[in-house]
């Protein structure tokens, strides 16, 4: 029995388009050290970017965007046509220690990932919440968008039976 694997150009695309956001989207302004601010020297050639997982149904588009240990008002989210932008900072938390760190794995700065969207949506209904350090958007479609049953009728303009 073979697998047969559809090959999708889009999805290739859409990989490609998140490749390149991640490359980018972690820049930040450096200081004069050539990092960027408030972060230490160790930790300054990381780019960081939010894993993001984008769902689609009929009625809505829903993002999940991992954020953790970011507070509510250091999330920024913008609708612009069908570009959503999701920006913030996770600051290096400089506080004193005895022991130095031995290892640090977590990415510090700031992001920014921006989606087209590909379909218009109702922006006064957009909604987002922040449980658990995963944000999560709701972009409800557009009723234009939206599929509808088309009645087929006869040649004399009744609808068939």
């Amino acid at each position: 029995m073979s697998n047969i694997v559809r090959f999708d150009p889009f999805r290739e695309l859409d990989r490609l388009q998140n490749e390149v956001n991640r490359l980018f989207d972690g820049y930040t302004a450096p200081t004069q050290e050539g990092r960027p601010s408030g972060v230490p020297a160790a930790f300054a050639g990381r780019l960081w970017s939010p894993a993001v997982d984008i769902a689609e149904n009929q009625n809505e588009i829903v993002l999940h965007a991992e954020l953790p240990g970011l507070k509510q008002d250091e999330i920024d989210i913008e609708l612009t046509g069908d570009t959503l932008t999701i920006r913030g900072e996770r600051k290096f938390e400089s506080e004193e220690r005895k022991d130095s760190f031995v290892r640090v794995e977590r990415s510090y700065g700031r992001f920014q990932r921006s989606f087209t969207l590909g379909v218009p949506v109702e922006a006064e209904r957009v909604s987002a919440t922040y449980p658990d350090g995963i944000l999560e958007i709701h972009l409800p479609k557009s009723e234009a968008t939206r599929p509808r049953k088309v009645p087929v009728t006869s040649g004399n303009g009744k609808a068939a039976p």
